[in-house]
C-alpha cells in the first residue's frame, strides 16, 4: 500500500495538471498546486479548476512563476517535497513563433528552476511533461521513444527537447531519478480552449466555420483525459531507474545508465481528423461548416504513439475510445457554458 505523500504539481489550474492534482488529492497525497495564473487562455477556468481543488483539505494554492528564482527557491525550501510532477510550461506550437521569449522564460529557465529545486532537495523523483512534438520530422510510425528526436519543427518542440537533455544531465550528475512523459493530443473535460476540440464545439455551436488544416488529412493519437492521469500517476509511483544493460557502444535514446526514463503517452490509436470532426458532429447534434486550409507551418501531419514502454513498465492501459470520450466533453461543456 502506498504511503500519503507531498507533492508538488506545477501548472495545478491547467488542463491536465488539475485533473493529475484532483487524483492525487482523491487517493489521500498532499498536494501545492503551483500556477501563474497567465492570459494564455481564459483566467476564470483556471480559477474555477482552482475552485474544485480548494474543497479538500489536503490541498494548497501557490500563485508563482516558475522563472521567479528566489520564490522557486523558497517554496522547495519551505515544502520539503518528496516527489513533484512539473506539468507547467508555455503551450503552444504556433503560438511560439509569435511569441518565443515566453517559452525560453517558461520552459528552459523554468524548468532549471525546477531541477535546481528537486536537486537540492532531495526530491525522490520527477516526473515531467514531454511532448510529441519532440518527434518534429520524423516520418517512421509509430513514434517511439528510441528514435532519435534531433529535428523539431517548432521552438514549443525544441523547449521540450531540452528539457529531456536538462533531465538527464540532472539524473545523471545528481543521481535524481527523472521521467518525462511525450502527451499526444489530450482531450476532455476542463480541456483547454486553444485546442481543436474546444475551438470546434465553441465554433459548430455558434454556426460559425470551422478552419481545418492539411485539408483534414491530419492523424492524431487523440488521449482522453482519465488515460493521460492513469498513465502520469503510475509513472509517478515507479520511479525511474537506471538501465544497467546501456550500452554507450549501441546508445538508446529512451533509457540511459542514469536514473532516467522518457515515455510516450497516448492512446495507440490515431484517429483521422475527418473521423473526429464527424464524431463531434454527433455529439452536438450540428454539422460543422469546414474552412479547408493548407498545413501550417510547425505542424506535422501525422501523430502516432508507441507506448509499449509504458505498458511494460507501468501497466498502462488507455480504455477510453473517441467516440466516449467526445460524449464526456460535449456533456461537460453544455453543462459549464450552458450552451
Amino acid at each position: 500500500m502506498l504511503t500519503t505523500k507531498k507533492n508538488l504539481v506545477t501548472g495545478a489550474a491547467g488542463f491536465i495538471g488539475f485533473h493529475v492534482a484532483k487524483r492525487l488529492l482523491g487517493r489521500g497525497d498532499n498536494v501545492v498546486g503551483l500556477d501563474n495564473l497567465n492570459d494564455y487562455y481564459d483566467v476564470t477556468l483556471k480559477k474555477d479548476r482552482l475552485a474544485q481543488l480548494g474543497n479538500q483539505g489536503n490541498f494548497t494554492f501557490v500563485k508563482l512563476d516558475l522563472a521567479d528564482r528566489e520564490g522557486m527557491e523558497s517554496l522547495f525550501a519551505d515544502n520539503k517535497f518528496e516527489r513533484v510532477v512539473h506539468l507547467a510550461a508555455q503551450a503552444g506550437v504556433r503560438y511560439s513563433m509569435e511569441n518565443p521569449h515566453a517559452y525560453i522564460d517558461s520552459n528552459l529557465l523554468g524548468f532549471t528552476n525546477i531541477l535546481e529545486g528537486c536537486r537540492h532537495h532531495k526530491v525522490e523523483h520527477l516526473v515531467y511533461a514531454s511532448s510529441s512534438s519532440v518527434y518534429g520530422a520524423n516520418t517512421v510510425m509509430p513514434f517511439s521513444v528510441h528514435h532519435n528526436v534531433d529535428h523539431p519543427l517548432s521552438l514549443y518542440a525544441a523547449t521540450k527537447k531540452a528539457n529531456e537533455l536538462m533531465a538527464h544531465t540532472y539524473s545523471h550528475l545528481y543521481g535524481l531519478p527523472t521521467t518525462g512523459l511525450r502527451f499526444f493530443t489530450v482531450y476532455g473535460p476542463w480541456g483547454r480552449p486553444d485546442m481543436a476540440l474546444f475551438v470546434f464545439t465553441r465554433a459548430i455551436l455558434a454556426d460559425k466555420p470551422i478552419d481545418v488544416f492539411n485539408y483534414g488529412n491530419h492523424r492524431r493519437d487523440f488521449t482522453y483525459i482519465d488515460d493521460i492521469v492513469e498513465g502520469v500517476i503510475r509513472t509517478l509511483d515507479h520511479t525511474a531507474r537506471p538501465n544497467l544493460e546501456w550500452d554507450s557502444g549501441k546508445t538508446d535514446p529512451g533509457t540511459s545508465k542514469a536514473p532516467w526514463r522518457i515515455y510516450n503517452i497516448g492512446s495507440n490509436k490515431p484517429v483521422e481528423l475527418m473521423v473526429y470532426i464527424e464524431t463531434l458532429e454527433k455529439y452536438l447534434g450540428k454539422q460543422a461548416k469546414k474552412n479547408l486550409l493548407p498545413l501550417q507551418p510547425g505542424d506535422v501531419p501525422d501523430t502516432y504513439a508507441d507506448v509499449d514502454d509504458l505498458i511494460k513498465d507501468v501497466d498502462y492501459k488507455p480504455t477510453t475510445s473517441v467516440d466516449d470520450g467526445i460524449a464526456h466533453f460535449v456533456k461537460w461543456y453544455k453543462s459549464y457554458y450552458m450552451a
